[in-house]
């Protein structure tokens, strides 16, 4: 079974505004994929529902084996711990240091302190923080804080990350900073699925790109580029 398998999900919002349209796709562990298209191409709301923010109105949703199309609320926090998303705007918590605002991640899930004193200093060093464990967000560059939202999503060890353009509000070094480092997120194992809009990006990873447009998979194909 693939890591996220997607059988003819479709997603109508209120006035009959198709968001996905009978989409059938199959994402295997391990793979890279980036998925681009459009404004209203139905990128955010795939996001949504592979983190079951939303429901599909049609079709069957599988993550890592698990169909979560009708997942039980009380199940969805077990979920996102097995998906690791990263954002546009960071999402810090600014009255915590760099430290803390990982480490809040796991304390929210009632993880034992000596647990917490392990994962946090070894994900600061897959994303090179160290130096900057003390430093609280007013202090880092805008790079720096994607690096600590991007080791808050790793804190859990997912099978999966999911960056919904995390290069937004970057310039162009930063951005292959951050990619490079998702690349090496992915070489350890990590399905990453990158939702971006970022053409010189894309283009530059040779790997799978998927484009959505008007709700549907408009082509899908691997070791390719940005083309719409």
């Amino acid at each position: 079974m693939s890591m996220i398998h997607l059988e003819n999900i479709s997603k109508l919002y209120s006035g009959d505004v198709m968001a996905l349209d009978d989409i059938t796709l199959d994402i295997e562990s391990g793979e890279f994929v980036s998925l681009v298209g459009m404004s209203g191409a139905g990128k955010t709301t795939l996001v949504k529902i592979l983190i079951a923010a939303e429901r599909v109105d049609k079709g069957k949703v599988v993550i890592s084996d698990w169909d979560i199309t009708k997942i039980h609320r009380s199940d969805i926090p077990f979920l996102r711990r097995q998906i690791g998303v990263v954002f546009q705007d960071y999402k810090l918590l600014e009255k915590k240091t760099v430290y803390e605002n990982i480490a809040f991640a796991l304390q929210v899930c009632g993880s034992a302190p000596s647990l917490i004193k392990k994962l946090v200093p070894d994900t600061l060093h897959i994303v090179n923080l160290n130096d900057k464990k003390n430093n609280y967000p007013n202090e880092l560059s805008g790079g720096e804080k994607q690096r600590v939202a991007i080791a808050r999503a790793l804190v859990h060890a997912p099978k999966i990350l999911i960056a919904d353009e995390p290069t937004g509000n970057l310039d162009m070094i930063n951005s292959q900073e951050i990619l490079d480092l998702f690349l090496n997120i992915n070489k350890i194992g990590i399905t990453v699925l990158l939702v971006t809009h970022n053409k010189d990006l894309v283009d530059s990873i040779k790997k799978r790109v998927i484009v959505l447009e008007n709700g549907k998979v408009y082509s899908d194909k691997t070791k390719s580029k940005y083309s719409l």
